[in-house]
């Protein structure tokens, strides 16, 4: 169980970290970030999530906003993963105090 939640928390990064270099780069290249190959990349690898956020959102969510909601929504699962993982480590090692 610890190794799924450990291929999990790497499948909620990678996107996260995709769309932290996206928002890097909408600063960094402007109007001109549509033509940059490596924000192109980003785009690519954090498509999944924003198609999924987009078709759960209501049409009210703008489409600018659509990853930064995915950006916090996939914070907030790394989060939920991470005590999961702390928790189920903390049992599997035996120590006291931990919550069951």
């Amino acid at each position: 169980m610890l190794e799924l939640l450990n291929l999990l928390q790497l499948l909620l990064y990678i996107p996260m970290l995709a769309l932290l270099g996206q928002a890097v780069l909408h600063l960094l290249a402007g109007a001109r970030r549509e033509t940059n190959f490596f924000y192109q990349t980003l785009r690519l690898i954090a498509r999944p999530f924003t198609y999924v956020v987009r078709r759960i959102t209501p049409r009210q969510v703008a489409d600018e906003h659509v990853p930064v909601v995915t950006f916090l929504l996939l914070v907030v699962l790394s989060f939920v993963v991470f005590a999961e993982r702390g928790q189920l480590l903390c049992v599997e090692l035996g120590l006291e105090g931990c919550p069951r």
